[in-house]
This record gives C-alpha cells, sequence and structure tokens, in this order.
C-alpha cells in the first residue's frame, strides 16, 4: 500500500509497504526500512490515536541514523487501516484488546519474518497504553520499551465516575459508533495551531496538517463513544495498584511538563511502582515530544540512546 509522500515530509528510502490481515479479519497497512550498515536491531513504532505512519517519517531517519531498522503499523480504525464504520472519520475500536490483536499480527507477519533482532518498541501516547497492556500481559516480543506520554490517565476529573458511567449508559444503549458528547468531525491535528495542545512546534505542526491537507483520508475525527468507553475501562485498569508491579519488562516513560492530554502525574506515579521501569519529565514539551521543537525532543533522544542498547537482553 502507497506511503504518501509530499515535499515537506518525503517517504524515507528503502520503505518496504503494504498490508497484512489480522485473524478477526482488520487488514493493517504496514511499513518497514532495513537497518543500516552495523545493524544494532529493529524499533518498532506505535503511533497515538489519530496518528499514522506518515506523522513519524521524521522518527524513521532519527532511528535509521542511530543504526536501527524500523517497522510500523496503522493501528486498525486509522490511518489507511480498515475502518468499521460507515463515517471512516469516526474513530471507532469495540475493546482495546482488538489493539493487542493488531500488534501479535505485527509481529507474527512483519517483525519476526522480516526485521532483524533484537525488537524494541517505542509507542506514543494510546500506543503506549497498548504496549502496557501487552507487557501486562507476559508477551515479550520487544527487548526494551520507550513510551512517551503514555495514556495511563487523562488530567483532572475527565475519568471519573459520572463522565465513564455517561459512557457506559449511552454504549449499552446502542451508541457506541456516534461521537462522544462535544465531539465532531474535525481531523485530529488539521486546526489552527493557535493553543493546540499538541506541540510548540509550529514548523512541525503545519508539516503533519499538510499530510492530511494532502490526503484527508489519512486522518480521524474525535472519539466515538465505544472508543472513549473502552479506553476509560483500560486506564480504570491501570489505577490497580499491583497493575504495574506485575510488568517485568524493562520500559522507559517520557512524560511532558505542559501535557494537557494525558496525565504527567500519572504517569509519574506508574512508573514509580514498575519493577523494571524509570522515567522522565521533560520540562516544557507539550503532549507530542518526538513532534516537538529540537530542544525538547533532544532530551527524549538523549533518554532513548541511554536506555535501549545495540545488544538483546535475554536469550
Amino acid at each position: 500500500m502507497t506511503l504518501v509522500s509530499i515535499p515537506s515530509n518525503p517517504v524515507p528510502e528503502n520503505a518496504v509497504s503494504g498490508t497484512i490481515r489480522t485473524p478477526d479479519g482488520a487488514e493493517l497497512r504496514f511499513a518497514r526500512w532495513a537497518a543500516p550498515a552495523g545493524r544494532k536491531g529493529t524499533v518498532c513504532v506505535f503511533a497515538g490515536r489519530g496518528e499514522q505512519i506518515e506523522k513519524y517519517f521524521e522518527t524513521v531517519r532519527d532511528l535509521r541514523d542511530r543504526g536501527f531498522a524500523v517497522a510500523m503499523i496503522d493501528w486498525r480504525g486509522q490511518g489507511h487501516s480498515s475502518r468499521r464504520l460507515r463515517d471512516p472519520r469516526k474513530g471507532y475500536v469495540r475493546d482495546f484488546s482488538d489493539f493487542e490483536i493488531d500488534v501479535e499480527t505485527f509481529v507474527q507477519q512483519v517483525v519476526l519474518p522480516d526485521c532483524p533482532p533484537p525488537h524494541f518498541a517505542l509507542a506514543h501516547s494510546m500506543g503506549g497504553a497498548v504496549m502496557l497492556r501487552v507487557a501486562h500481559a507476559g508477551k515479550r516480543w520487544f527487548d526494551r520499551m520507550v513510551l512517551s506520554a503514555p495514556m495511563i490517565d487523562l488530567p483532572g476529573h475527565r475519568t471519573s465516575f459520572f463522565p465513564c458511567a455517561l459512557l457506559r449508559i449511552l454504549r449499552l444503549a446502542g451508541q457506541g459508533g456516534r461521537y462522544i458528547p462535544g465531539g465532531n468531525g474535525e481531523l485530529v491535528g488539521a486546526s489552527s495551531f493557535v493553543d493546540n495542545p499538541l506541540t510548540s512546534d509550529p514548523v512541525r505542526y503545519a508539516r503533519n496538517a499538510a499530510i492530511l491537507e494532502e490526503d484527508p483520508t489519512l486522518g480521524i475525527a474525535s472519539p466515538t463513544v465505544a472508543w472513549a468507553d473502552t479506553a476509560f475501562a483500560t486506564m480504570r485498569g491501570f489505577r490497580a495498584s499491583n497493575y504495574p508491579s506485575d510488568i517485568r519488562q524493562p520500559i522507559l516513560m517520557l512524560a511532558a511538563s505542559n501535557d494537557a492530554i494525558v496525565s504527567t502525574p500519572a504517569i509519574e506515579e506508574f512508573a514509580y511502582h514498575l519493577r523494571a521501569g524509570s522515567h522522565l519529565v521533560i520540562a516544557g514539551s507539550k503532549h507530542e515530544i518526538l513532534q516537538e521543537q529540537d530542544r525538547y525532543r533532544a532530551q527524549f533522544w538523549a533518554a532513548f540512546d541511554a536506555f535501549v542498547p545495540g545488544t538483546p537482553l535475554f536469550g
């Protein structure tokens, strides 16, 4: 399947892309790039909600410059992977466990056959929540995980009892496919840069918006009731006192001090209880650390380089 290339965001060279099918019938778009000489292994990149492979072309180059092969998928329901609803802009998933099926299918059909070990995971926001579920389930496909602003909880009281109860009532009433209350069909990341909660870098924000302008079918809009209901259920699960301590996977969490999308205090608290984890808060950064100004991205990559070795940790 073709990757979208624009002058400000060309496809990194030597890309291989296509589609794979999950056991439950979802069609996922993937892309992979071979390792340069002196390979260090493969970093599998898992995007956040509303994102697509194209948004991470700069990250692909950063990783390949470090000697890694790179592989990615578009999650079901976004990018150029298959969508379940008649209105393709509605961000929908039946259950977050479906994303775990996406990961396993990707690992079995793309990563293990075609990508050199050792394998590492780099995940952002919603992708970080999925990776925590994968790690908690005991799946050890990745030697180490680096999570950028993982979606462990939302700021304020957005996941308190009453919002959760409203979503559950709406879903039980057969409204899972409608936008959440207050939601609309505007594509995520396509609005004005002014007062956006994602990044303080106007150039990278404009680049990402230009991707959607070139191909609006890559984007999605507000979440549906079903997506929010299962996302809230996942975040409630993370609050269990033994959830982080049950994870044996080495994990590094990078949080943003100016994050208005996910809760930075929740990330810090969760990371504190990890048996093989640590975290760093990047002062001044907004939610999308990898789409931020260079001064924030440099801190991210310094932490990544210190944590992700070029040799496997486990036999």
